[in-house]
Parts: structure tokens; C-alpha cells; sequence
């Protein structure tokens, strides 16, 4: 999961910590892969870009989304 920006590479491991899920996309995908909510809620799922346009707003969208996930499903 290294990602080559340390400000994403950071945000992913808080994900992590959070109990989300990372899977590393393919060789030809446009993406660095996808990172999934531990409660499997369909709209807790982040893309994770190779080289966003601003790194740092990338990296704080994805702790938003991991701090603004729901309650796990049937709770």
C-alpha cells in the first residue's frame, strides 16, 4: 500500500487504523485502487488516484470519508 505521495500513503493507513480496506488496482487501471468501508456500505467506497491534481485535498477527502462513515449495517 505505499502509495507515492506520503500525505495519500498517510490517509490510507488512518483508513486502515479505521478498519477500511485497501486493494491495489490493477497494471493498466487508471487508478492506485480502491479503499472500502469495514461495514460494507455501497457508498463507502473511495477511488484512490495515482497523481491527483492536489494531493493534500485528496488525502483530506478520503479521512473525511473514512471519519463520516456510517454506523455498521443492522446496528
Amino acid at each position: 500500500m505505499a502509495h507515492p505521495n506520503k500525505h495519500i500513503r498517510e490517509a490510507l493507513e488512518y483508513g486502515k487504523l479505521h478498519g477500511w480496506r485497501f486493494e491495489k488496482a490493477g497494471g493498466r487501471a487508471h487508478i492506485y485502487g480502491t479503499i472500502y468501508c469495514r461495514h460494507g456500505h455501497s457508498d463507502c467506497l473511495i477511488f484512490i488516484h495515482s497523481t491527483p491534481r492536489n494531493p493534500e485535498d485528496h488525502a483530506r477527502r478520503i479521512r473525511r470519508k473514512v471519519d463520516r462513515c456510517p454506523n455498521p449495517i443492522g446496528a
